[in-house]
């Protein structure tokens, strides 16, 4: 249930039956302290500023207009004006109830679906990926499932860059490895490797450096051999950025692919159309469009030039033909690019001209979510010793291999492959959770020690949290879906469990509005923490306990479990039965 709308709505009502304007909101919150209620209707005090009047006074009248007796215990005022809601034992006890056969643990569905774009990962296939791409890779994914289970229709779309200058000179060097046959596997096993050594004879031998600029024009003009060995790279460029995204369990797929290339034929169309729109003018032989949105502090227009002198496309094009097919073809509502935020200016003014111009629909949403960098423990760039860039995969790899070494110093009755599936799971899952608990737009430091501690907001703590569940539950014996008992909230412990439990789509809803997976991360372990408060305080399986509490407890337990699971999996990060 959406709480804070459903809070939200009460107190709008009784608000405007009291005499505020109905363009006051009533702003509520979660409360910061138990004392003061689970949540707080803050609207007041802004309403009463405007119509100059005592906020106290204000709040006793719309308290007295607002009906909660169905999902609050207590409503009172606080402070100037704050209204504290503490909702209702008995409410909590029939909401938990319903949600123990449910596999959304409660959330409803989109009210009004919306066909949302998610544009993320987006790697450059003459390299192979490296950890620059983990944050867009990871948290535009998560971004995407939560829409998704929100119901939500989601086109993912992988707009990887497999176009441009540097391919002729890589088909060059590539053609001349091959001397003249098919790829064989094994020369682009190491992308870093080739890409470096093409650019080194691209720099050095003025014959390579010619025919490589050759190449480009054969490309672009559709030459058959060009077009085949530029396949061929794709392909297997491609399978790279696969291995990576199933290693990573990121679930993008080649059919999400939408590469720069597939837009060619739609770049002289864009420049055509934005010609006749009088946007883009002739300046010093390119075609340039002076922006007065984005005007300096003399009143300059900005200019952004959309195809050169030459005749030559840029990057600005290419997204240009993008935005018109996420809002024509597939008619988004919302478009959210996840691009780190060195590129914020490029997407502003592409978002200018494509609103401009009409290649965007006057309805769509076009969002830029920015994010920061992956930071070494030294505070700079995270790099490899030798100062190069750290491959995507080599880092899995390793995340693997260390969370293997923590578990082997765990006292276990796991077999070997058991070891290396959890290993798997807990190592890419560190990962993942340590970039994605924090906030996107923030740079953060790279740590192996925390992210794999077993203590703390880590993905180790929260999966060992769903492992203890299981471990209750196989100890009970119970079949939780076949038990007919009640959910009784005795203990204040079981009341807080029960009330984040009910906070879920609250929080979901606020990670998909704001893509901030952030939020959800921070949920999680505030949830595992509190059924950590509740084990402790509220025994479950002693011989003391009452077949009643047992059974409540062990409900609660298992709705714990099933949010837990449910979270994690949003943020692609897999749990197991036991550690």
């Amino acid at each position: 249930m959406k709480i804070k709308q459903y809070l939200s709505e009460k107190v709008q009502a009784a608000m405007i039956a009291a005499g505020i304007p109905s363009e006051h909101a009533p702003h509520v919150a979660l409360s910061n302290k138990p004392q003061f209620g689970d949540y707080q209707a803050n609207g007041v005090l802004g309403a009463a500023k405007a119509l100059k009047t005592n906020p106290r006074e204000l709040a006793t009248k719309v308290l007295a207009e607002l009906d909660m007796q169905d999902i609050a215990d207590k409503t009172e005022i606080a402070g100037p004006g704050f209204i504290n809601i503490f909702l209702s034992t008995k409410w909590l006890e029939t909401l938990s109830q319903a949600s123990v056969n449910d596999p959304r643990v409660g959330i409803s569905m989109a009210e009004k679906p919306e066909t949302c774009v998610v544009d993320y990962s987006s790697p450059n296939l003459a390299k192979e990926m490296h950890v620059g791409h983990l944050r867009s890779s990871i948290i535009g994914d998560a971004i995407a499932r939560a829409l998704e289970f929100q119901g939500h229709k989601v086109i993912r779309q992988n707009h990887m860059g497999d176009w441009g200058t540097q391919f002729g000179m890589l088909i060059a060097h590539l053609e001349d490895i091959m001397s003249g046959g098919n790829i064989d596997g094994t020369a682009l096993a190491d992308l870093e490797g080739f890409y470096r050594d093409a650019k080194k004879r691209f720099d050095d031998e003025a014959d390579f450096a010619e025919r490589a600029r050759d190449y480009v024009v054969k490309l672009q003009g559709g030459d058959a051999r060009c077009t085949e060995l530029w396949q061929q790279f794709i392909e297997i460029s491609v399978q790279h950025s696969e291995d990576v995204y199933n290693k990573l369990n990121v679930t993008l797929t080649r059919d999400d692919i939408k590469p720069e290339s597939a837009y060619n034929d739609a770049l002289p169309i864009v420049i055509e159309k934005l010609q006749k729109l009088g946007l883009a003018v002739e300046s010093q032989g390119a075609q340039v469009v002076f922006l007065d949105e984005m005007a300096d502090k003399e009143g300059n227009p900005m200019p952004v030039i959309v195809q050169k002198s030459g005749g030559g496309y840029l990057y600005a094009t290419t997204d240009l033909a993008a935005i018109e097919y996420r809002s024509h073809e597939l008619a988004a509502d919302r478009c959210l690019y996840f691009i780190d935020a060195r590129q914020s200016l490029h997407m502003q003014q592409v978002f200018t001209i494509g609103k401009k111009s009409s290649l965007a629909t006057p309805e769509i949403s076009l969002e830029h979510h920015p994010f920061g960098t992956m930071m070494g423990e030294d505070g700079k760039p995270f790099k490899t010793r030798a100062g190069g860039t750290v491959k995507l995969v080599e880092l899995l790899d390793e995340a693997v291999v260390r969370a293997a070494d923590l578990l082997a110093q765990r006292d276990t009755d796991l077999d070997e492959q058991e070891r290396e599936e959890i290993a798997r799971k807990v190592g890419i899952g560190a990962v993942k959770f340590a970039d994605l608990s924090k906030h996107r737009t923030s740079d953060y430091i790279f740590s192996w020690k925390t992210m794999l501690s077993f203590e703390g907001a880590t993905a180790p703590y929260l999966q060992y949290a769903y492992t203890r569940v299981q471990s209750i539950l196989d100890k009970s014996g119970i079949d939780i879906n076949a038990v007919s008992a009640q959910i009784i909230i005795g203990e204040p412990q079981e009341k807080a469990l029960l009330t984040k439990l009910a906070q879920f789509e609250d929080t979901l809803d606020m990670v998909t509005k704001e893509a901030y997976p952030h939020i959800l991360c921070q949920y999680l372990y505030e949830l595992a923490s509190g059924f950590m408060s509740f084990y402790e305080a509220c025994p479950i399986l002693k011989d003391d306990v009452t077949e009643e509490s047992k059974l409540s407890r062990l409900m609660i337990a298992y709705n714990t479990q099933q949010a837990l699971k449910l979270g994690l999996t949003i943020l692609g990060i897999e749990t197991m039965a036991k550690m």
